[in-house]
C-alpha cells in the first residue's frame, strides 16, 4: 500500500510536469519544474533565468545592488508597467512598491522558485499581467548568495526538500535575519541601501520553518503590536490578514500565524506566542521603518512543491490586494511617516522600545498533528514525537503584548565625530545627519552606565552588553564637525532604536561602544593613600561618607585597593568619561 502511494505521488508529479512543459514554452520551464518539483537551481542558473526574463520583457530590468564577500553579485529585478525603473518619492508616488526578498536564509529557498514562476506568469505567458496594473515590484532572487552556494543535501536536517539547498548563514557565518539594525554583513549594507533608495511600501521575506508539526502548509508573521504605526496595525489585523488568509485558503492551502511555542520542546501544548518582533528581524525592521513587513514561513515537513507554490500564493495575495487598493497602502505609509514625527518629535509622546508578552491568552482553533512522548534510551528522557495523525483542538494563543521600556525622543541626538562609523551605519538606514559648522555650546542630557555585564558568548559576531544607567544634565561645548541627528524625519523610530541604550537592538547593546566600559588609568596604593588623607583633611565629611560606604559594602573592608578606590572616584584624577555614553540628547 505504501509503495502504491509513493508510486502514485511520483506519477502525479511527472504528469503535472509534462502538463507544465506543454503549456509553457520549453525555454521558460524552470529547473524546479523540470525536476518534478524536487530540486532548486544553483546561483548561476537561477540568475540566468531571471536575466532571461528581464531581457525578454519591456516591463522588467535586472540590476546589481551589491557584491558578496565571496564576490557574487546581489541582483534585483525591478518590474513595472511604467517602464521607467526609477525610484519615486513617496509623496509623488501613485503605485505602491512591493519588495520581495528570497533566500535571506538560503536553505529556505522556496521563494526563489516561486518568484520565477510568478514573474513568468506576469511577464512572459501574461496570465497574471493584470497584477502589475497598479503595482511595482522589486524581487531579490537570492539575498544570501554565498550561503546559497554552500550547497548540499544535509544543510536542513528538519526540512523535506529540495534535494540540495544552501546554508542558513553567509560566508562570514552571519545570520542576515539578525543583522537588519547593526548591518555588519556587506550583503545587509547593500540591502539597506536598496531599501533607502526605493523606500518600498510593503516588504515580503520568504522562509521555511523549524519547530512543531501541524497541518498548515504555510504560516506568516505580521507586526500588529505597539512596535508599528497604530493605523497600519489595525489595517493589517482587520483588513489585510483576513483578505490574505481567505485568498490562500481559496487556493487550497491551510494558513495560520507563525507557530512559536511558548516552551519550545513541549510543542503547541504549551501554547503559541505572537510577540512584537525586534527590529533585528525583517518584520520588526519594516515596522520601525513605518512599513508592513510580511514574513512567509512554509512548513518544513511539507513537500517542497507545496512550499514553493503556497509561497507564490501568499506573495500574490499581497500584490493582488495592493493592485486593487493602491492608494490605501500609500496613504497608510504617508500617514505613518508624518504621524510618527508629529507624535514622538513634536508632541513628546513615549516611544516603546522593548516588549514582552503577558500571561494572558485566548483560545484559538488549531489544526495540529497528534503528538506523544516516547522514551529514548539515548537521551534517557521522553521526547515529544508526532504520529502523523491530524487532530483539531483549541490551543492557548498568547498575544497580549506590553511595552517594558519606552523613551521620549529628543529634538536632536549629538554624536562626536570620532564615532563616524556609527554615523555611516545610520545613513545606510536612510537617516539624515548634519554636522556643526562651528563650535557650539549646548545643554544636553547624558547617560552614565552602571552594572555593566557582557554576554558569556559571542552572538552574530558581537559581544552584547547589558547595562543599567542614570541620566544627568550638563552644558557641553561641541567642536566643529560634530554630527547632529535631527529626529523630525521619517526614520525617527529607527534613530531611537539605534541610539537609545534601552533598545535591545541599539548600537550600545550590540557592542559598538564596548570600549567606553574599559578603564585605561589606574593608581598605585602608595600614591593614592596620601592623596586620600589630604582629601579627608580638606573635607572632613568625606570620612563619615567613607565609613557609611564601608558599612553598606562589608565585602570591601579587607580590600585595600577598593577602599582607596572610593577616594580615587571622588578625586580629579578619575576618568570622567568612563562608562559615559558619548551620544548626547538635546531635549
Amino acid at each position: 500500500m505504501i509503495r502504491y502511494f509513493i508510486l502514485l505521488v511520483v506519477v502525479s508529479a511527472i504528469v503535472f510536469t509534462f502538463y507544465a512543459q506543454e503549456s509553457v514554452p520549453e525555454e521558460w520551464i524552470t529547473y524546479f519544474e523540470k525536476s518534478a518539483y524536487l530540486e532548486t537551481p544553483r546561483y548561476d542558473e537561477s540568475m540566468a533565468y531571471f536575466r532571461q526574463m528581464s531581457d525578454s520583457s519591456e516591463y522588467a530590468t535586472m540590476f546589481s545592488f551589491g557584491i558578496s564577500p565571496q564576490g557574487r553579485e546581489l541582483y534585483c529585478v525591478a518590474v513595472s508597467k511604467e517602464t521607467t525603473f526609477e525610484p519615486v518619492d513617496l509623496h509623488k508616488r501613485e503605485r505602491p512598491v512591493i519588495l520581495i526578498i528570497n533566500g535571506i536564509h538560503s536553505g529556505e529557498i522556496g521563494g526563489k522558485d516561486a518568484s520565477m514562476i510568478m514573474l513568468r506568469e506576469m511577464l512572459i505567458t501574461k496570465e497574471q499581467e493584470n497584477l502589475l496594473d497598479n503595482v511595482d515590484l522589486l524581487v531579490v532572487p537570492i539575498f544570501s548568495v554565498d550561503g546559497h552556494e554552500r550547497f548540499g543535501p544535509y544543510n536542513r536536517i528538519n526540512q523535506n526538500g529540495p534535494k540540495e539547498m544552501g546554508w542558513r548563514t553567509t560566508a562570514q557565518n552571519l545570520n542576515l535575519n539578525r543583522d537588519w539594525m547593526k548591518a555588519d554583513a556587506p550583503e545587509m549594507q547593500a540591502m539597506l541601501q536598496l531599501i533607502n533608495l526605493w523606500n518600498p511600501d510593503f516588504i515580503i521575506d520568504t522562509h521555511s520553518t523549524n519547530g512543531a508539526d501541524y497541518q498548515y502548509t504555510i504560516t506568516y508573521i505580521l507586526e500588529t503590536h505597539q512596535n508599528i504605526y497604530n493605523e497600519t496595525a489595525a489595517w493589517l489585523s482587520n483588513d489585510f490578514i483576513p483578505y490574505m488568509e481567505n485568498y490562500i485558503e481559496d487556493k487550497g492551502y491551510l494558513v495560520f500565524p507563525y507557530v512559536t511555542m511558548r516552551r519550545w520542546f513541549e510543542g503547541v501544548q504549551s501554547g503559541i506566542t505572537n510577540n512584537a518582533a525586534s527590529p533585528r528581524f525583517s518584520s520588526g525592521y519594516a515596522a520601525v521603518q513605518n512599513r508592513p513587513g510580511l514574513v512567509v514561513e512554509t512548513h518544513m515537513s511539507k513537500p517542497y512543491k507545496e512550499r514553493a507554490f503556497s509561497t507564490k500564493t501568499m506573495i500574490e495575495s499581497v500584490i493582488e490586494y495592493a493592485n486593487e487598493h493602491p492608494t490605501k497602502l500609500l496613504d497608510l505609509n504617508r500617514n505613518a511617516d508624518w504621524i510618527s514625527i508629529e507624535k514622538y518629535h513634536n508632541n513628546g509622546k513615549y516611544l516603546p522600545l522593548d516588549f514582552t508578552l503577558t500571561d494572558e491568552y485566548r483560545k484559538k482553533p488549531f489544526k495540529g498533528i497528534q503528538s506523544e512522548y516516547v522514551y529514548s534510551g539515548l537521551t534517557n528522557s521522553e521526547i515529544l514525537t508526532y504520529t502523523g495523525e491530524p487532530v483539531e483542538k483549541e490551543i492557548r494563543f498568547y498575544d497580549n503584548v506590553i511595552a517594558t521600556d519606552s523613551v521620549t525622543v529628543p529634538q536632536l541626538y549629538v554624536i562626536p565625530k570620532e564615532w563616524n562609523d556609527i554615523v555611516e551605519r545610520m545613513r545606510l538606514h536612510g537617516v539624515k545627519i548634519e554636522t556643526l559648522a562651528e563650535e557650539t555650546a549646548l545643554r544636553v542630557t547624558r547617560y552614565r552606565f552602571t552594572d555593566v555585564s557582557y554576554a558569556s558568548n559571542s552572538f552574530e559576531g558581537r559581544q552584547q552588553v547589558e547595562v543599567d544607567y542614570e541620566t544627568y544634565r550638563e552644558t557641553v561645548t561641541l567642536p566643529e564637525g560634530t554630527y547632529v541627528v535631527p529626529t523630525d524625519q521619517r526614520t525617527i523610530r529607527v534613530i531611537a532604536h539605534l541610539l537609545e541604550p534601552g533598545s535591545p537592538d541599539s548600537f550600545l547593546r550590540w557592542g559598538f561602544f564596548n570600549s567606553i566600559f574599559e578603564r585605561k588609568e589606574y593608581f598605585e596604593l602608595y600614591v593614592m593613600e596620601p592623596i586620600a588623607q589630604e582629601m579627608i583633611q580638606e573635607a572632613p565629611a568625606l570620612k563619615d561618607e567613607f565609613e557609611q560606604w564601608l558599612d553598606e559594602n562589608p565585602e570591601v573592608r579587607d580590600n585595600p585597593y577598593q577602599r582607596l578606590h572610593f577616594f580615587y572616584e571622588r578625586s580629579p584624577y578619575y576618568d570622567e568619561q568612563w562608562n559615559v555614553y558619548p551620544v548626547l540628547r538635546v531635549e
